[in-house]
């Protein structure tokens, strides 16, 4: 018997509360200091430097933001390549939260951009360099942003009545959904050759020629556990029941990447011989384990049936994906990168940075609160009730 899934509806409610006042007065603040970073230069609100020219607003919002925003990517594989149609209703909310951090994560590029008058450079033929990694991961994710408004489009064309519209555009969505599962295949390999041109200064328990094996797979991984922990924090502050039929199964297909993905970084570093960097008594050593405890607590904590039941387990695996996910990343491009002794770098973060860091999350918990209390993103309630 075919499961009927519910149609998506809007939460409703009033848009003014506690959190959204919290991510509004966030919101200012770091429009305040971007307001600073763009007339006086980056060197007025950031510590970076010529030893450290990537800091957290690149690091942390774009490799760590672009990394956590994978869960519509995620549940499209299992959608439209994997024929798992019973995830469907996953699929909106998965997307309007990867749609918020890749947004987002293209916002910080320009923040970050030293000469940001020049922006448009990345895309005038003239000054593109096809043989960069870096102009691929630009082209790739602007594309992908794109995608991704395209893709969620419907959900603003249901909301104001052009149904017409939509059914014009469902006829040519496919084409867009097949993008918006090959690009990020591309970029977030590349995110991870990043790693490998950066050379010796990255520490061995990062530097392989793996790492793009490695990014994908995370990736994968992390957009999975968004979607436990974002599913489990709507349930709860929204007063709905948590869809755990199909949280459960999509957890244990979670598990089953992740172990590939632990067999390939282990096995990586052991035949590496690099195993060894991990038992010095160092900070870049703990991070290191501290990095893939996180990834290895999923087992403990949903490895078996009745255990992926449980919706308070569900969400600690979820959240244990994504700090793991995001220490990998934050490892490699910061805590795991070396300058060669003597050369006297050192980098921590700003306060202004942290700031516009913090302001940036604000801004997408702040869009998904208003998209999905005024538009169709989430399934009717009482709905799919009716058919659980």
């Amino acid at each position: 018997m075919t499961q009927q899934h519910a149609a998506p509806a809007p939460i409703g409610g009033s848009l003014f509360n506690a959190a959204t006042l919290v991510c509004g007065v966030l919101v200012v603040i770091m429009a305040s200091i971007l307001l600073v970073r763009f007339v006086f230069g980056l060197g007025a609100v950031t510590n970076v430097s010529d030893g450290y020219s990537w800091g957290i607003w690149v690091v942390v919002d774009v490799m760590v933001g672009s990394a956590l925003a994978c869960g519509g990517f995620s549940v499209a594989l299992l959608v439209y390549i994997f024929n798992k149609g019973e995830y469907h209703p996953l699929v909106r909310p998965a997307l309007l939260a990867s749609l918020f951090g890749y947004t987002l994560a293209g916002g910080g590029i320009f923040f970050d951009l030293g000469r940001w008058w020049n922006f448009w450079h990345i895309f005038w033929p003239s000054y593109s360099n096809p043989n960069s990694v870096m102009f691929e991961v630009a082209a790739c994710v602007t594309a992908y942003i794109v995608v991704m408004w395209i893709e969620f489009s419907p959900v603003f064309l249901e909301k104001l009545g052009l149904r017409d519209l939509k059914k014009k555009l469902n006829k040519t969505l496919f084409f867009f959904i097949a993008l918006g599962i090959v690009l990020p295949l591309m970029h977030q390999s590349s995110l991870g050759t990043m790693l490998v041109v950066m050379g010796g200064q990255v520490n061995p328990l990062w530097q392989t020629p793996a790492v793009p094996l490695i990014y994908l797979l995370t990736a994968i991984i992390i957009g999975y556990g968004v979607v436990l922990f974002e599913s489990c924090v709507a349930a709860s502050s929204y007063r709905r029941s948590i869809e755990v039929h199909l949280l459960n199964p999509m957890s244990k297909i979670m598990l089953g990447v992740l172990a590939v993905y632990l067999a390939v970084r282990f096995g990586d570093l052991l035949i590496r011989g690099a195993m060894g960097e991990a038992f010095k008594p160092s900070f870049v050593a703990l991070s290191f384990w501290v990095e893939n405890i996180c990834f290895v607590a999923p087992f403990v904590l949903i490895g078996n049936v009745v255990a992926r039941r449980n919706p308070a387990r569900l969400f600690l695996a979820g959240l244990a994906i994504m700090l793991g996910g995001s220490l990998l990343r934050i490892n490699g491009f910061l805590i795991g990168y070396q300058h060669f002794t003597g050369s006297g770098w050192t980098y921590f973060p700003s306060f202004t940075e942290v700031m516009v860091t913090l302001g940036m999350f604000a801004v997408e918990v702040l869009g998904y609160i208003i998209i999905t209390r005024r538009f169709p993103v989430l399934p009717r309630e009482d709905v799919r009730l009716a058919h659980s």
